[in-house]
């Protein structure tokens, strides 16, 4: 990758848990490329996680915050504004949890109190981002914001229940408020769709590590790491995506346009 791509540039990265999370690694290479950023997560992810010691290893700050509470992410962009003296090029959404998920509800037996909250962590929190970003008037002309998705906002998958209706729901959010923030200041909104990837989210996912093998085996270029995963994101950050909005952006080896490849092909052929 290109050097100093990020150079001159501040943003926000949310969700960065410990060394195995999308957005850990995305702060990291933001980092090498030049970019001044701060680092926000909830406060109880913050008590799970080691978000300190990345904002150490950042030279940046940390600044607590519930994605979900309006106030909150006021006081968030207040407070990063001040921090890194000016208005914001990016924002980074990578938040995602599922109560029903974790307490092993199946997609016919939700606990619908759970359910909202699962969407309005998981995606609304997206749309609240956004619509407190553009009251306070606090994103640059032409900047970048990059949610994280899953190709279940598109297609069944049985363990991803609740959760891949909120995916869904965040990429239209995207998509909605793409047009809008493309109108008012050339604002970027995209979402990445990741492959299946070993963060301490996607491995409580029941069945994961059995999805991932499959997953493998039918991407031709295997599953995209998160550290590939980070480098992407920097690249939607960056001015070399200037004219990229509105986008679900696949970033999984091939996968979500794979019927079958000869290796799931090999396993099958004696049955």
């Amino acid at each position: 990758m290109p050097e100093n791509l990020l150079k001159g540039k501040v943003g926000i990265i949310t969700g960065a848990l410990d060394e195995n999370s999308i957005a850990w690694k995305t702060a990291l290479k933001a980092k090498e490329q030049g970019a001044r950023f701060v680092l926000t997560n909830a406060p109880i992810a913050m008590r799970m996680g080691a978000i300190n010691e990345l904002a150490e290893e950042c030279n940046t700050i940390v600044i607590p915050a519930d994605a979900t509470v309006l106030e909150d992410i006021e006081k968030l962009y207040a407070e990063a504004k001040e921090y890194l003296g000016g208005d914001f090029d990016f924002l980074l959404h990578s938040i995602g949890m599922s109560p029903n998920i974790r307490k092993g509800r199946s997609y016919g037996d939700l606990n619908y109190d759970w359910a909202m909250k699962s969407y309005d962590v998981s995606a609304i929190s997206f749309h609240k981002m956004m619509q407190v970003a553009e009251k306070m008037d606090v994103m640059k002309e032409w900047g970048s914001i990059v949610g994280l998705s899953y190709i279940a906002a598109q297609r069944v998958f049985p363990f991803y229940t609740d959760m891949a209706d909120a995916k869904a729901l965040l990429e239209s959010i995207a998509r909605g408020y793409g047009y809008r923030f493309g109108k008012l200041k050339k604002v970027r909104v995209n979402t990445i769709s990741q492959s299946p990837t070993k963060t301490t989210a996607g491995t409580g996912i029941g069945g994961f590590d059995s999805f991932f093998n499959f997953a493998e085996s039918l991407s031709p270029l295997g599953n995209a790491s998160a550290d590939s995963c980070a480098d992407y994101i920097v690249t939607m950050f960056s001015d070399l995506t200037r004219m990229v909005t509105m986008q679900n952006l696949f970033h999984d080896g091939g996968y979500s346009f794979t019927g079958i490849s000869e290796d799931i092909m090999e396993k099958f052929k004696d049955l």
